[in-house]
C-alpha cells in the first residue's frame, strides 16, 4: 500500500459518499487509476463495506451501556452457541471476547434503562453458563469514530 492508496482510505473514511472524480482531484490522480485503486482495497479486504453513520440520539437509542460477563463455561460448543445468540440481539453493537477479569464485553445501545432492562432480561434467560455480569452505563461520549489512523510513509 503506498500514500496514494493510505490518503484514498483516510478520505472515504471521512466521507465514503464522496464522488469519484472528487476523491481522484484529492489524491492527485485521474479517475480511471483511482477507481482502480478503490477497486483493488476492495478486492485486498482493506475496504469491508460503505455504510450511513446515523445518530443514535435522532433514533431514540441514546443510553450506551458497556456490559462485562464472566461465563462458568469456556467448550467451544458452548461458546458457538453463546457467540450466535449475542450476535443475534439488535441492541448489540459490539461484542468482544476478552483477557482479563472479564471474559466478555458488550457494547450496547438502547432508548433508555427499561429498555436495557429488557435486554439483560432476554440476555440471562437466553443464554446458560453466565456467572457475573456487571453494566457500566456511559454518562456522556467523550469521542466517538469510525476512522482508523492510516499511516504515511
Amino acid at each position: 500500500m503506498d500514500s496514494f492508496d493510505q490518503h484514498i482510505l483516510t478520505l472515504l473514511q471521512r466521507d465514503a459518499s464522496i464522488s469519484l472524480k472528487d476523491l481522484a482531484e484529492a489524491v492527485n490522480l485521474s479517475t480511471t487509476p483511482c477507481w482502480k485503486r478503490v477497486k483493488r482495497l476492495e478486492e485486498d479486504g482493506y475496504i469491508l463495506g460503505r455504510v450511513a453513520l446515523l445518530d443514535p440520539e435522532r433514533l431514540g437509542l441514546g443510553l450506551t451501556v458497556f456490559v462485562q460477563l464472566k461465563t462458568q463455561r469456556h467448550d467451544s460448543a458452548w461458546l458457538e452457541r453463546f457467540a450466535t445468540t449475542v450476535k443475534g440481539f439488535e441492541e448489540v453493537m459490539e461484542f468482544y471476547r476478552m483477557s482479563g477479569d472479564w471474559d466478555y464485553m458488550l457494547r450496547v445501545v438502547v432508548g433508555d434503562i427499561a429498555a436495557y432492562d429488557r435486554f439483560y432480561k432476554k440476555l440471562i434467560t437466553s443464554t446458560d453458563g453466565l456467572s457475573n455480569i456487571t453494566s457500566s452505563f456511559a454518562m456522556e461520549q467523550m469521542k466517538y469514530t469510525t476512522a482508523y489512523p492510516v499511516h504515511r510513509s
